[in-house]
């Protein structure tokens, strides 16, 4: 994966109309070229001692052999759009950037805790539920304990507990409302939803059998 970064410095004067003309016009006629995944335009937040403001274009791009495709095929013929609209108003320059690692974070924010003391600690579990592995941090739930029978014979449960000492040590999941949602599911209608208060004094979510 390639980022095709194009810094522009754009002279005071006609400013606005480049603005315009890059966001409803040039933008879209390069991500017409079907070459580029997406774009992002960005101000540069400093202050310039030629004048002028100053911008930076990023396309993605697959690979190398698509870039090249745009240099020979599209680019030349997009230049002179911008030369022929803006004549020496603007400076460019260009650089190619190759990415590294990528990771992204939840679009949706993770408001909602859930404390997990069985299967849903599985890795495999969580990737085949949530197609990925959860950020977790430990805690443990007092005056509840493990009961010896499980639910449906096969997963495990835990029930309230006059004993205070009583506890189950599990793991809390900063989950999305979807991913909540998609817990819901994958527990299906042996279990309910409770709010519990944990050790660490924060209220989480906690998965219990229906006949508890």
């Amino acid at each position: 994966m390639l980022i095709y970064n194009v810094t522009t410095n754009i002279e005071q004067i006609v400013h606005e109309q480049w603005l315009q003309w890059m966001k409803e016009t040039h933008i879209p006629d390069v991500l017409a070229t079907g070459k580029f995944l997406n774009a992002k335009l960005a101000k540069v937040l400093v202050t310039e001692e030629m004048g002028g403001h100053t911008y930076s274009v990023q396309f993605t791009v697959q690979d190398r052999e698509t870039l090249e495709r745009y240099y020979k095929e599209d680019a030349p013929k997009l230049r002179d759009e911008a030369h022929q609209l803006f004549p020496g108003k603007f400076v460019s320059f260009r650089t190619e950037l190759e990415v590294i690692s990528e990771k992204d974070v939840a679009k949706e924010t993770s408001t909602q805790l859930l404390f997990a003391y069985g299967t849903l600690r599985d890795k495999t579990i969580q990737q085949a539920v949530f197609s990925k592995t959860l950020m977790h941090t430990s805690d443990t739930l007092f005056s509840y304990a493990l009961k010896a029978e499980q639910v449906a014979d096969t997963y495990p449960n835990i029930v309230p507990s006059k004993n205070r000492e009583d506890h189950v040590v599990g793991e809390v999941y900063p989950l999305t409302e979807n991913e909540l949602r998609l817990a819901d599911s994958y527990e299906g209608n042996l279990y309910e939803r409770i709010t519990v208060t944990l050790a660490s004094g924060r209220k989480a979510w906690v998965y219990v059998s229906k006949d508890h």
